[in-house]
């Protein structure tokens, strides 16, 4: 469903309803949404709880992507902990391979019907790894010391850093700038100068001369990799 800012929202999931709403369409069964989104915005605790309403009284499962949720949890204007989504939603993950890990996503099962026969759903579906122990054994070493959190911190605060220099420079932006992805509106008469020195994709395009790029940081992105985009801008 076409959305603002990437978020789905009780008015916009009604809209999907009414139009399933008979035999000759498919059954609605879930929801799924992303926290961060495509965009990089977050979702709010009164906006999950909105949701979470809205699937309760429609009988839909709610399933939160956590691919980013490091980045989501950590971010300036985040007002929801780990502890209230298991609250709100029937299923979740938590993404290791955007936050440090290896490999891997921890499945979060919230609701108890959900569980049953899953372990056999796993292993009838191809999905059981013969050495499932070296992608649980990262989790284990990422909740330890707060270390999750803190390479979430790190990416935020790198985009943030790239963020407010670009704001400086005069840049607008396609999304606002939440967690850390980026998506700066660049004039395409500059793109192949910066593909020489930078990975990005493009997002959309804004008009016949401008588009809209996406940046992400990590983890493992340096203050001096930084530097070096936004000394780039200042001298283009």
């Amino acid at each position: 469903m076409p959305a603002k800012d990437g978020k789905l929202t009780p008015k916009i999931i009604q809209k999907a309803l009414d139009h399933h709403k008979d035999e000759h369409m498919v059954q609605s069964k879930m929801i799924y949404i992303s926290n961060s989104t495509e965009l990089g915005t977050i979702y709010s605790k009164s906006e999950l709880i909105e949701i979470h309403k809205t699937c309760k009284d429609n009988g839909l499962t709610l399933f939160l992507d956590g691919a980013r949720l490091g980045s989501a949890l950590t971010c300036k204007s985040n007002d929801l902990k780990l502890s209230d989504i298991v609250k709100l939603v029937d299923a979740f993950y938590i993404g290791g391979t955007k936050n440090g890990a290896l490999l891997g996503e921890a499945l979060v099962i919230c609701r108890e019907d959900l569980k049953e026969d899953f372990r056999y759903l796993i292993k009838q579906r191809g999905a059981l790894m013969a050495k499932g122990f070296v992608a649980g054994i990262q989790f284990e070493g990422l909740f330890q010391d707060n270390l999750f959190f803190e390479l979430a911190t790190h990416a935020n605060q790198m985009a943030e850093k790239i963020g407010n220099a670009l704001i400086d420079l005069g840049y607008s932006f396609y999304a606002p700038l939440t967690s850390n992805q980026l998506f700066p509106i660049l004039a395409d008469d500059i793109l192949d100068k910066l593909s020489e020195e930078f990975l990005y994709s493009i997002e959309a395009k804004v008009d016949k001369n401008k588009s809209a790029v996406r940046f992400v940081t990590s983890w493992a992105t340096t203050e001096e990799s930084v530097e070096k985009l936004i000394r780039f801008f200042r001298e283009v």
